[in-house]
């Protein structure tokens, strides 16, 4: 049998692991049309912060070893220009720019997301960036190297952007942040976004939210950004304003499609055709909150949807549950995390919110180096069933966010949550943990 994959990265490169590790005579092509495979993408603006370290470092396993060491047949720049589903092939251009023509028994489509940008003059000009993949890494890192950089002009404030802003100003470069929509981040409660902007405040960030970007210009040396009454000239302009799926070669293929024209996928990952499963940032998942199709790309769900993929291949029976939309990121030195629904999210999805806002503490009152904690928790008036859960705090957050989201696939009840077993130590937390306070004041609201 042929097993067919069509990008490299997470969900693609764990699909065809898995796949020749559950049937190893299996033929496990994998047609990627860049240089790289299987990289830390997440560690870039940490990696970009620290001008020691190269970005190769981020490179988790080259294609030689699952060349050499499992038997995959990893091609690079090999790129897939069509799927031809009554033929069983895909057709593309070789590393060598002839043609080429593959058959396959099972196809995965892991082609992954594209950055979101503007359509505004300017953006191919030198100095303007995008950041997803490892060449782009590469690239911010060579022009950093070579240009004695002051100002750099983010056109986004989102989970990218506000991680590359703080890389920037740990390398002593200025950074005005600038986005058309007027607020910073619209899911957070505002509370805590209220925190997140005065953090961001605090290390000289300059922030710009509901300013149009009109057209990007050399001037010199530097990139002049123009936008809606407002002009930046800076060293170089980061576009990091959101991602889309890359679901052209599906849509082309009569697949159907999902959210924000992700690929629509069962929760067995197949496509509306049974030869082809889709996974990772270019399909969709189901919602374990509300049940419904959403786009939430995340690496987790990538590299667990590559691993259902491949039990399906090869004989197995895997399904998955969905996402609740868990995630977490560094802002300078807040910790920001959320999971499930905010207020808005739970509307539109039929329930009858009810929310409440805690200040609380990260370790016992008496404890030295205790900080803040803010939670935010959502819940259904008529069920009392657990909606979501945001926090933001110095420390301590992280991976506490990680209990609300399991509480979140469970389907529990505030009440229910209220009365978890969960640790307490004074160097980690109250008697009473931060989520628990929370817990029993949306008790009360209910």
């Amino acid at each position: 049998m042929k097993f067919i994959v069509i990008g490299g990265d997470a969900a693609g490169m764990s699909a065809a692991s898995r796949a020749k590790r559950n049937l190893p005579e299996l033929e496990v092509t994998v047609l990627e049309q860049g240089e790289d495979v299987s990289y830390s993408a997440c560690g870039m603006p940490y990696n970009l912060a620290d001008p020691f370290r190269e970005m190769d470092d981020l490179v988790v396993r080259r294609a030689e070893v699952f060349r050499e060491k499992q038997g995959i047949d990893l091609r690079l720049r090999h790129r897939v220009d069509a799927i031809d589903r009554i033929g069983s092939s895909v057709k593309g251009t070789d590393n060598k720019g002839r043609p080429f023509s593959l058959y396959y028994d099972r196809l995965l489509i892991a082609t992954g997301a594209s950055p979101l940008v503007p359509q505004i003059p300017g953006t191919d000009l030198p100095g303007v960036f995008v950041l997803k993949g490892l060449h782009h890494g590469r690239q911010i890192k060579d022009y950093l190297r070579k240009v004695h950089a002051h100002k750099a002009v983010i056109i986004g404030m989102g989970y990218i952007a506000l991680e590359m802003c703080e890389a920037f100003r740990a390398l002593g470069i200025e950074v005005a942040m600038v986005k058309p929509r007027p607020v910073l981040l619209p899911r957070m409660h505002k509370r805590l976004s209220e925190i997140i902007k005065t953090v961001l405040e605090k290390e000289s960030v300059e922030l710009f939210a509901g300013v149009e970007p009109r057209s990007i210009e050399k001037e010199g040396d530097l990139v002049r950004l123009s936008c809606s009454g407002q002009e930046f000239k800076a060293d170089l302009v980061l576009v990091a304003a959101g991602i889309e799926p890359n679901s052209g070669l599906a849509l082309d293929a009569g697949l159907e499609l999902g959210p924000s024209n992700s690929i629509a996928v069962d929760r067995s990952l197949r496509t509306s055709d049974e030869k082809i499963f889709a996974a990772g940032d270019c399909s969709d998942a189901y919602h374990v909150v509300t049940g419904r199709k959403v786009w939430i790309p995340l690496a987790l769900r990538a590299n667990r949807a590559g691993w259902a993929v491949a039990d399906n291949v090869t004989g197995g029976e895997a399904s998955l549950d969905g996402v609740a939309g868990t995630a977490v990121f560094k802002v300078f030195e807040l910790e920001v995390a959320t999971t499930g629904l905010n207020m808005e999210e739970a509307k539109s999805a039929g329930f009858d919110p009810v929310e409440v806002v805690i200040e609380s503490r990260s370790r016992a009152h008496a404890h030295a180096g205790s900080s803040n904690i803010l939670v935010y928790m959502a819940a259904d008036k008529p069920s009392g069933r657990l909606l979501g859960v945001q926090m933001v705090g110095r420390e301590g957050v992280a991976h506490r966010i990680n209990s609300a989201a399991v509480a979140l696939h469970q389907h529990m009840t505030v009440e229910a949550f209220s009365q978890c077993d969960l640790a307490y130590a004074p160097p980690f937390s109250p008697v009473w943990d931060p989520l628990l306070t929370a817990a029993n004041q949306l008790l009360k609201a209910l």
